[in-house]
This record gives structure tokens, C-alpha cells and sequence, in this order.
């Protein structure tokens, strides 16, 4: 142990990534249907890995808490801010009702069995599996005024509690909105799900990496009968312009498809369109030929932002017909994304500035298609650090300010001007999307490790203390942590069946996973469900709930 010890004194930063590693390692093993995860991995590595005696400075845990708050609050800001609408108020009264009902329970638990502020703050970040609230929590402490040793004891205490309910966190809820909720409702969350389907129509659809072997759009060839003696014009129109004929082969040459063009019997013709529109007008044009020399053209995805003056809130139909047909000939919507959510592509889907819409057609078309419809979008990966840099720096002097409110001094702190701060970007950046790129990818890799190495920072500096408190009142932290994981997840599912009404199971668990963020569960409900039904309450709940339950982290350290 002293070479180790030895080795840490000289690079402390080993014990860190050390922890990232096992913690990692030790998350990924399958207990049943459940893992530990990256997270609470890395606290148990981390809290080993400190018994060799070593410190971190909190510099480290600063910083990382304050990339990954932001990235949380910039991933949510979009769809938090858009949520606040009347069209999800049973989502948001979900969301409020589950964060209100677990901090009443904590604050219960707390009083009732007499946990100081890092335990309670603990139990509430791991029962609910909420690790921001160790930050949040922390933070909160930290600005209490208390003795150095005091502070320290009790963020030891957070992380401490964290880690004993974590673990049940996770299962509980997949128990809850898996297992119990199903039957509560009287109905099989697979049943479920392809009922809301059809309701939904076309609301859902492949998953991420997923490709259906019915492609929306497609191109065939045909030799001309039944069309001929019809402009290309007549043939398109007969179809809503749902179909165009990009080219023409008539006695082995190659003739322009101007709209006015009558089509002979023989000719060759290339016809691009949405596939369910294509399938009717086969009969019409003619038979289908393989021999497709010369005729195959290259078609291009082209990426626009919605900001035409004057079609704010504009349904997809009503563009069609306000906009000449010359502009939106030879041009499909292929996607629509919504601060970077897919939208179904149908007639009644209301536009939006700021909506990304990608078009499908040749160069020239959907050039034209960009531009008219706001402008184009440009591919890139790489994160506007000046973007992302500003928002950080605003959020970090944001938690500075201290207002006194009946003497009591009250502060964001910088997890939550940093939280507010990425909120207030990531919704600015939903509205004009050529500012403030950050690729999800990179993202996750903030929240992923920004996360994992504040809490490996918070488990090496507190491991010592933690055995000791883990041995004095182990039993009850977990025990407590399996009331504060149920309680409020019935409760709520009770509200949302009874008082807000969900009568579709599948569409009700999405809404709880939601609600308690829980990824685990989420994941366990989309795979019972076999499809993406579950998806929309919870994109909503979600937002609100990683805001909500993250502040819980310093209401209970100001209420216990």
C-alpha cells in the first residue's frame, strides 16, 4: 500500500483516472437485468482507491461539475423552455408533482430519523439517481459558513448516502414503471404502445441507427403506356406533387423534363417521390424496367433552417399551398428536427423558426428549397468553444450573487448559474442554429466525464470518512433510500392515472421515467414496448425533471 500511496503523493491525477477506469469496469457487470453504471462505479472505485490516502485539489471538482451542469442545461434548455406550453401541462404537473413529492418525503425521513444535511441531500441524489444533486448539494454546503471540517463532513456525507441508495435508485424505478405500473393499468405495455401508435400517426419511428427497409423516398423507372399523350406537368399534379419525373429517355437520348413535355409511349422515364404515392401512380405511367442506363441521377440531403417571414406556426399543408409551385417542385421534406428532435412529416405538423428541415432532390432544387425557406445550415462537428466558453463564464458570475431576503442570504451558486446558464444557451441555440454548435457527441462526453470525474474527486476525498459512516448507519440510509425511491414514483403514477387522466400505460411510463429521469428505466420500458410511443411524454418530463430534481440538492440542504 505505501508504494501506492507513494505513487499518488507524486500524480494524484492516477487515483482519478484509475477510478474512472475500475469505476467504468465495475458498471458495465450485468446483475440480472441491472448495472451499476459509470457513475456509481467510479464512487465505490473511488472510495477504495482513497483508503491508499490521497487528495485531489477541488479545483478538479469545480471545474468538472461546472462542464457538466452546463452540458445538462444546454441539452434541456430547448425543450424545457418549448415544454412551457398548454398542449404539456399534464407533463409538466407530472414532472412538478413527482419533484414535490420527493422532497417532502426526504425532508420527512430527515427529520424523522435525525439526518444532518449531507445525508439527506445524499438520499435524495441516490434514490432518485439524480447525481447532479451531489454537486448541487455540495455547493449548497459549502456556502453554509460552516468550520472547514464541518463542511467536509458533510459533503463526505452526500456522496456517502449517494452510494448506499444508488443502487436501488436504479431498480427501483424499472420495478415501478416496468412491472407495476403495467399491471396497475390493466394493460400490456406492448399492446400499449402499437395502440398509441396508431393514434399518433407516424409520430414514431426508427431508432437511433436504425434504417427501415421501406425508405420514405424512392426512384423507379418506367417505360411509358398508360401516361402517354400527358405533360410531365398533368402526371405530377395528379399525384399532389407528391412525385416528380426528374428524367426522360426517348429513342436512347436524354430529353429535358420541362412541364409542358408530352409524354410518348416508350419513353423512359425516372420518377422520384414519396414511396406510398409511388406505389399508386406505377399503374398509371407504365411498367417498371431495370434498364436504368444513363437515368440514375444524384440526389442530395440538404439541411435549411426554417425562418421564412410571415410562417411562424405554419402547418406543412398551408406551406404547400402558399408557396408557387415552380419553388417547391422536385424538392421533399425527407426530416424535420426540432432542437435537434425528430418531428413526423406529415400535413398537420406546425412549423416553427428555428426547425432544422432536411430536403431531399437534386443540387439545384434543394438550393433553391434552403433558400426560400430560410437558410442553409452547414455541416460541422466541431464545438463553438467562444459559444460555450461565454455561457460557463456568465453562469459561473451568476452564482456569485447573493441576495439577502429576510436576512437569509440567498445564491444560485455555481451549479446553479451554471445550470441556468446552459438552459438559457441551449434554448438560444435551439432558436438560431447556426450559433453555438456543440455535436451531441461531444455533449455526452461533458456530461459523461464531467460528471464521472467530479464524483471520483468527491469519493477519493471522502472515502476515509465514508467507511466510518457507512458502518454507523449503513442499514438505515438504505432502507430510507427504498421508501424515498417508491413512495414518490406510486404516488405519482396514482396522480398521473386519476387526476391528470393517462389512460395508455405506455404513454403513462414514459412520463414517469421521465419525470424521476430515469434512464434505466426508459430503456426497459422502450424495450417492452417495441417502439418509440414511450418517447414523447418522456422527452418533455425528462427536460424538466434533470432541472427540478437538481435543484432539490440545495433545497434540502436549506430545509433540513
Amino acid at each position: 500500500m505505501d508504494w501506492l500511496h507513494q505513487i499518488f503523493q507524486k500524480s494524484p491525477e492516477v487515483a482519478l483516472f484509475l477510478a474512472l477506469a475500475i469505476g467504468y469496469l465495475i458498471g458495465q457487470i450485468n446483475f440480472g437485468k441491472f448495472q451499476l453504471g459509470g457513475v456509481g462505479g467510479s464512487l465505490l472505485a473511488a472510495v477504495v482507491i482513497s483508503q491508499a490516502g490521497v487528495q485531489i485539489d477541488n479545483g478538479v471538482k469545480s471545474v468538472m461539475f461546472a462542464v457538466f451542469i452546463y452540458a445538462v442545461g444546454y441539452d434541456s434548455g430547448p425543450q424545457f423552455f418549448n415544454s412551457l406550453n398548454r398542449k404539456t401541462l399534464r407533463e409538466i404537473a407530472m414532472a412538478v408533482f413527482l419533484a414535490a413529492s420527493a422532497l417532502i418525503t426526504v425532508i420527512v425521513c430527515a427529520r424523522v430519523f435525525g439526518l444532518n444535511k449531507g445525508l439527506a441531500a445524499g438520499l435524495a441524489g441516490g434514490a432518485l439517481t439524480q447525481s447532479a444533486i451531489i454537486g448541487t448539494a455540495g455547493d449548497a454546503i459549502a456556502r453554509l459558513g460552516l468550520p472547514a471540517a464541518e463542511t467536509k463532513a458533510l459533503q463526505s456525507d452526500v456522496a456517502i448516502a449517494y452510494a448506499v441508495t444508488y443502487v436501488f435508485g436504479s431498480l427501483g424505478a424499472i420495478i415501478v414503471c416496468v412491472n407495476i405500473l403495467p399491471k396497475f393499468m390493466g394493460q400490456n405495455l406492448r399492446d400499449a404502445a402499437l395502440e398509441a401508435e396508431k393514434s399518433l400517426a407516424g409520430a414514431s419511428g426508427p431508432a437511433e441507427g436504425q434504417v427501415s427497409t421501406l425508405p420514405v423516398l424512392v426512384g423507379r423507372a418506367f417505360r411509358v403506356l398508360g401516361a402517354k399523350g400527358r405533360t410531365v406537368a398533368q402526371v405530377e399534379t395528379a399525384e399532389a406533387d407528391f412525385i416528380t419525373i426528374e428524367r426522360i429517355r426517348r429513342a436512347g437520348k436524354a430529353i429535358e423534363p420541362r412541364a409542358d413535355l408530352t409524354l410518348e409511349a416508350g419513353d423512359i422515364v425516372l420518377v422520384v417521390g414519396r414511396r406510398e404515392v409511388m406505389v399508386g401512380a406505377a399503374s398509371q405511367l407504365g411498367e417498371e424496367v431495370g434498364d436504368t442506363d444513363g437515368m440514375s441521377i444524384v440526389m442530395q440531403r440538404r439541411q435549411g433552417v426554417f425562418a421564412r417571414k410571415g410562417m411562424n406556426h405554419t402547418t406543412i399543408a398551408a406551406v404547400r399551398a402558399t408557396v408557387d409551385r415552380d419553388l417547391r417542385h422536385g424538392v421533399f421534406i425527407h426530416e424535420i428536427r426540432r432542437v435537434d428532435r425528430p418531428l413526423p412529416v406529415l400535413p398537420e405538423t406546425e412549423l416553427q423558426h428555428g426547425d432544422v428541415i432536411t430536403f431531399f432532390g437534386s443540387a439545384q432544387d434543394t438550393k433553391r428549397a434552403v433558400d426560400a425557406a430560410g437558410y442553409e445550415l452547414p455541416y460541422t462537428n466541431k464545438t463553438d468553444f467562444i459559444y460555450m466558453g461565454v455561457g460557463i463564464v456568465l453562469g459561473l458570475l451568476m452564482g456569485l450573487v447573493v441576495v439577502d431576503v429576510g436576512g437569509i442570504p440567498l445564491t444560485l451558486g455555481s451549479g446553479g448559474g451554471c445550470l441556468l446558464a446552459g438552459l438559457l444557451f441551449g434554448w438560444m441555440r435551439g432558436k438560431h442554429p447556426m450559433y453555438g454548435v456543440m455535436p451531441s457527441a461531444a455533449s455526452q462526453l461533458l456530461k459523461d466525464f464531467g460528471l464521472a470525474a467530479f464524483v471520483a474527486v468527491v469519493g477519493i476525498n471522502s472515502g476515509l470518512q465514508a467507511v466510518v459512516t457507512v458502518q454507523q448507519s449503513g442499514m438505515t440510509i438504505f432502507l430510507l433510500g427504498v421508501f424515498v425511491t417508491l413512495f414518490p414514483l406510486l404516488l405519482t403514477m396514482l396522480f398521473g392515472r386519476y387526476v391528470l387522466r393517462y389512460d395508455n400505460a405506455a404513454i403513462l411510463a414514459g412520463a414517469l421515467t421521465g419525470s424521476r429521469s430515469a434512464n434505466p428505466a426508459f430503456g426497459a420500458v422502450l424495450d417492452k414496448a417495441g417502439n418509440a410511443v414511450p418517447t414523447i411524454p418522456f422527452a418533455i418530463t425528462y427536460a424538466l425533471a434533470n432541472v427540478l430534481l437538481t435543484l432539490l440538492g440545495p433545497l434540502v440542504v436549506g430545509l433540513v
